[in-house]
């Protein structure tokens, strides 16, 4: 038996499929669009001597606005071996490739903590110490002038030392508007003697790729030491008019040099 349709009930079947294909076709698309991509790196922040872990909070935000998983560790600050095999700790609970960032002495401990990670693609300097192997922290401070106004206390683990308050602004955050330069120095970590007298035992800038941002308005390691590492590790160098507190004072500067180095 032959089945005969009407001019009318053809033309709306074929108007059906044609809503019915059309609200197909975009799901596939969804679907296709919905694939997993490549996870970004996580950002590892490693900050420096007197500073914590809020002072990358700039940069952070920025990284985060851009879709960056961000870690900030507390660097304990109390020896190079140790403050190192600390934060090696850390990274080993975080799952994919890491971008690893140092400030100040930050840069002394990624240089040591790197080698043994192999998820580890990429290391930054932000005004950063990068020492050789056999190093230590404060041959590299000593080649800078004038020398910090340190105080230091005698504590159970030690010695610790940290900048005067009083002139806690013109050694570390001269570009930094006097209330939060007031508040950095109130909140400032100080740091045990040992993280200028431990040396360094690995090179991982030797085969990791590493970024450098140098600061030229720097008044705790100077432009000409930080350009004499930088050359030495074979960075990829980029420098601001900053002070030693960059990542208050230019948190976009210290956020695309990371983000170079991410991709």
């Amino acid at each position: 038996m032959r089945i005969r349709l009407s001019r009318r009930v053809a033309i709306i079947g074929a108007a059906a499929f044609a809503l019915l294909s059309a609200a197909v076709v975009p799901g596939v698309a969804q679907a296709t669009d919905a694939q997993p991509r490549h996870p970004k790196p996580t950002v590892v922040l490693v900050h420096g001597a007197w500073a914590d872990s809020s002072s990358w909070a700039p940069v952070m935000e920025r990284l985060r606005h851009d879709g960056y998983p961000v870690r900030a560790i507390a660097n304990p600050l109390e020896g190079l071996t140790s403050d190192s095999a600390y934060v090696s700790s850390y990274l080993s609970t975080i799952d994919g490739p890491v971008v690893l960032v140092g400030h100040s002495y930050g840069g002394a401990v990624i240089t040591n903590v790197a080698a043994s990670d192999p998820d580890v693609k990429s290391l930054v300097y932000i005004a950063g110490f990068i020492p050789a192997k056999g190093e230590t922290v404060g041959e590299l401070a000593a080649k800078s002038s004038p020398a910090l106004p340190l105080i230091s206390t005698t504590v159970p683990g030690g010695t610790e030392v940290s900048i005067d308050p009083a002139h806690f602004r013109e050694a570390f955050a001269g570009d930094v508007d006097k209330t939060t330069a007031a508040n950095l120095a109130a909140a400032q970590r100080p740091a045990n003697t040992k993280a200028v007298s431990d040396a360094s035992v690995n090179e991982s800038f030797r085969s990791i790729p590493s970024w450098d941002l140098i600061t030229r308005q720097d008044n705790a390691i100077a432009p000409d030491v930080q350009r004499f590492m930088a050359e030495r590790a074979n960075a990829h160098v980029t420098e601001v008019n900053a002070s030693h507190a960059v990542m208050v004072s230019r948190p976009a500067a210290v956020t695309k040099i990371i983000e170079q180095a991410a991709r």
